[in-house]
């Protein structure tokens, strides 16, 4: 991917941009030719720009996304940088939250005190084989992603804890429409259910806890509130629906007598329950996750060893690893205390809706009038919902800069495209906080052709716009890897670990830090003494009913756990339309979109585009066969993949992986010619509280193409 013939190999300006005054409108972004300038005409439009922009409509009608995993180091994360360089130029309009959990990380704050349960401080798997008897897994536990980690994994522990898993007592079951790698891996037993029901049935399984006298309400007097409010929802004292499991069952796909058993197999059990985070993008998203937490509260779990809650085991390698707190620092990222941020997931409304509002987590934000777009090291095309709005949005402003070291979807509704490097064309220091390594991640070669670093890219603009020493603060890349080495080392030496001099790691080539010897429990604290060590929620408890979120007056976000069907599911209207659930997972040959167009991604792909799952019955009532390039649509446009039949997803149910390099027809038509299912997914928030992506909540139909499908062209040069 280096060499490939659609790496960016010099600066590039869209023509109709080039030729058109500023600010005026300059032709089609993501359908112009592009034409080659030199670095410093280049750096001059850029610098210029973000002037011109900042002084006639001031720095929020700027705005730094780049949202993304650009890299594992952490000194050339890009979106730091550019928002450290923003901030140095003034400030700008920037993104909180994320697309992986972020409707749960406004929602745990309000019943846990904080998003622990859900970014990897959970119940380690030494500790699950010592203390676990049962393991529910909503979502599964699928090996793909635990390939993944946020600074880089040098730790990989899927077989041995899947190896222990099945050599232990433990009972494993996957909730899921999938059966996935992990039920095999882990032993596994699968119970398949209908997408966007989870809530039913926790709460289902709460009924019958609650029917079974097996409520710890000792447990929920000491160390919740609100206990009372959800067992009487649960029992249909509040609203006259008692949600047992002859209610849940047609809305699950899943027998009374099977919901009956798995609650009654949880009784007197040690019990840990988990939620894979995509359950969360979803319609009424925060509703699973806030559900479990009261299921594992009403049977007394929370606190315990090998038992309660975490999110996010099968979503991310580190996730159950040690607390080894390996200190990975950058360049610390600034923003000024005005400077607005919006959900990550709400961009296009943004740029589509100026003046516009969202209501956000009891806050009512004003969307600003956004003349520029900076994105560095992320790829909305991948990320965001339905893509064909986001191309609308992406029309709007003046000026729109991105850094990419290939031509990717985002880069091509550019108008200026600056070449950037590979992590292995620049030195760097990776790690992750849950991961025991440092990285020394040494430069192999030369940066390809006329690439540069982001952090040199953003160095020479500062220097341009006069903000150089507020920038960088004098330092070169040698100079920060040795501060960012030296802060670790510093860190590491209040817990008296010894560390070699920084060139001795930089010639071993990493760093290890020690197992701690003992695991850290969730809660545990909290359990033994919830008066000296109380939650950060207003009652210091867990917070089965959050009066502030009640107070919020939010109709899709109730003070409680609560079941509010789906618009777009297989139990509503449109599904008379539309009568397949798409679920759009995590690709598993490449995370995210990151070298969609490397050989390794490309022989993964059926008939040259990405794989589309469906059940046996499904494709026969279609007269479809396997292999064939199918289209895959609703009223938001129609994405072309290639059709695998399998029985290891419910009919009913589509499965088609993130991660294909958005690819439009050139003729108007709302059509991604490669099968990327963002094409067709609904840009909605996940409620007013959380505002996250919704992307699992989506519905279609698949036909066969009738005719020769289009050539995919994702990956050839736009000049």
């Amino acid at each position: 991917m280096v060499y490939a013939k659609n790496r960016v190999t010099e600066p590039m300006v869209r023509a109709g941009w080039l030729n058109s005054p500023r600010g005026a409108p300059s032709g089609v972004r993501g359908d112009d030719a592009f034409v080659a300038v030199s670095w410093d005409e280049a750096l001059d439009l850029v610098a210029g720009e973000v002037a011109r922009i900042r002084d006639r409509y001031g720095n929020p009608a700027i705005f730094g996304g780049s949202y993304g995993w650009a890299s594992a180091g952490r000194l050339h994360h890009a979106r730091t940088l550019l928002h450290r360089f923003l901030w140095a130029a003034g400030g700008a309009t920037l993104q909180t939250t994320n697309y992986s959990f972020g409707a749960a990380m406004m929602l745990l704050p309000h019943v846990l005190g904080n998003i622990d349960a859900v970014v990897g401080n959970v119940t380690e798997w030494r500790e699950i084989f010592a203390h676990t008897e049962r393991f529910i897994a909503f979502g599964g536990l699928p090996s793909k992603n635990w390939k993944v980690a946020s600074g880089g994994a040098g730790l990989h522990g899927f077989e041995d804890h899947a190896a222990n898993a099945r050599a232990s007592n433990i009972v494993f079951t996957s909730i899921s429409p999938m059966r996935d790698d992990g039920v095999a891996a882990f032993g596994a037993s699968w119970q398949p259910i209908r997408p966007g029901a989870d809530t039913a049935l926790i709460l289902a399984l709460a009924h019958v806890v609650h029917e079974r006298g097996a409520v710890d309400h000792a447990f929920l007097e000491r160390y919740c509130t609100g206990g009372d409010r959800f067992l009487a929802y649960v029992a249909g004292r509040t609203d006259g629906i008692p949600k047992s499991p002859a209610w849940a069952a047609p809305l699950t796909g899943i027998s009374a007598d099977a919901i009956v058993a798995l609650a009654e197999s949880l009784i007197g059990k040690r019990t840990l329950f988990t939620a894979s985070w995509a359950l969360q993008r979803a319609e009424n998203g925060e509703q699973p996750f806030w559900a479990l937490i009261a299921l594992a509260a009403i049977l007394g779990q929370l606190g315990l060893p090998g038992a309660g809650i975490g999110f996010g085991y099968g979503s991310i390698n580190s996730t159950g690893s040690e607390a080894f707190r390996t200190p990975a620092f950058g360049m610390p990222a600034r923003s000024h205390p005005g400077d607005l941020s919006i959900p990550v997931a709400r961009v296009a409304d943004m740029l589509l809706n100026p003046g516009g509002t969202v209501e956000f987590d009891g806050q009512t934000l004003t969307y600003p009038d956004v003349h520029m777009v900076y994105w560095a090291g992320g790829n909305p095309f991948h990320h965001h919902q339905d893509l064909f709005r986001l191309r609308d949005a992406f029309a709007k402003p003046d000026t729109i800069v991105v850094h990419e070291p290939w031509w990717t979807a985002t880069a091509r509704h550019a108008d200026i495209v600056l070449p950037a490097t590979t992590p292995l064309e620049r030195n760097d220091i990776g790690g992750s906080s849950r991961d025991p390594f440092l990285f020394a991640m040494q430069r192999a070669i030369e940066p390809y052709a006329q690439a540069r670093n982001d952090f040199d890219i953003f160095g020479a603009l500062a220097e341009r716009l006069g903000v150089r020493e507020a920038y960088d603060e004098g330092l070169d890349e040698d100079a920060w890897l040795r501060r960012m080495y030296e802060t670790a080392q510093k860190r590491l030496a209040e817990r008296d670990i010894p560390t070699p001099s920084f060139e001795t790691f930089w010639n071993e080539g990493f760093l290890r830090v020690p197992v701690p010897d003992k695991a850290v429990t969730p809660l545990a604290a909290f359990r033994a003494d919830p008066a000296a060590k109380p939650l950060a929620t207003p009652s210091g408890k867990v917070e089965l009913y959050s009066q502030a979120v009640a107070d919020f007056g939010y109709a899709d976000v109730p003070g409680h756990p609560f079941w509010i069907e789906p618009n777009e599911w297989l139990g509503s209207p449109l599904a008379a339309r539309f009568p397949l659930h798409m679920v759009s997972t995590q690709p598993g040959d490449k995370l995210h979109a990151q070298m969609d167009g490397s050989s390794e991604s490309r022989r993964g792909k059926v008939a040259g585009r990405n794989e589309l799952w469906m059940h046996p019955d499904d494709a026969r009532a279609r007269n479809l066969s396997d292999g064939s390039v199918v289209r895959v649509f609703n009223d938001r446009g129609a994405t072309l993949a290639g059709l695998r039949i399998s029985d290891d997803i419910i009919a009913g149910v589509v499965r088609l992986p993130t991660g294909t390099w958005f690819d439009p027809a050139t003729n108007g038509e709302r059509l991604d010619k490669h099968g990327n299912p963002n094409a067709v997914t609904q840009d909605i928030g996940t409620s007013r509280l959380g505002q996250g992506c919704a992307a699992q909540s989506c519905l279609v139909e698949v036909a066969a193409y009738a005719g020769d499908p289009p050539p995919v062209t994702a990956f050839e040069l736009p000049f």
